[in-house]
């Protein structure tokens, strides 16, 4: 069980150093329809941003990790979890 959390944290750490190589706060991820991208990037700042910025480039692969082991922290449903994972990764 600790082991998971040291993996998930490293992780995430990885990730998020990925996405914080830019300082642009302004920043987005590709574009993609607006219904999506809406509601992704809500989910995202509404669950996620208290803690971090969306990143800049992330891999579909490295997203998708990093949302399976904070899923659990944030209290995101499945269907949460696959609009933010669109918003990150399109």
């Amino acid at each position: 069980m600790i082991t998971r959390l040291v993996v998930a944290i490293s992780v995430l750490g990885l990730a998020m150093a990925f996405g914080q190589a830019k300082n642009d706060a302004s920043s987005k991820p590709k574009t993609q329809p607006a219904a999506q991208s809406n509601e992704g990037e809500r989910l995202f700042q509404a669950n996620c941003g208290r803690c971090h910025r969306p990143p800049d480039q992330l891999s579909p692969k490295i997203a998708g990790s990093v949302l399976r082991h904070m899923r659990v922290r944030a209290m995101l449903s499945k269907e949460d979890e696959q609009q933010i994972l669109k918003y990150l990764a399109p």
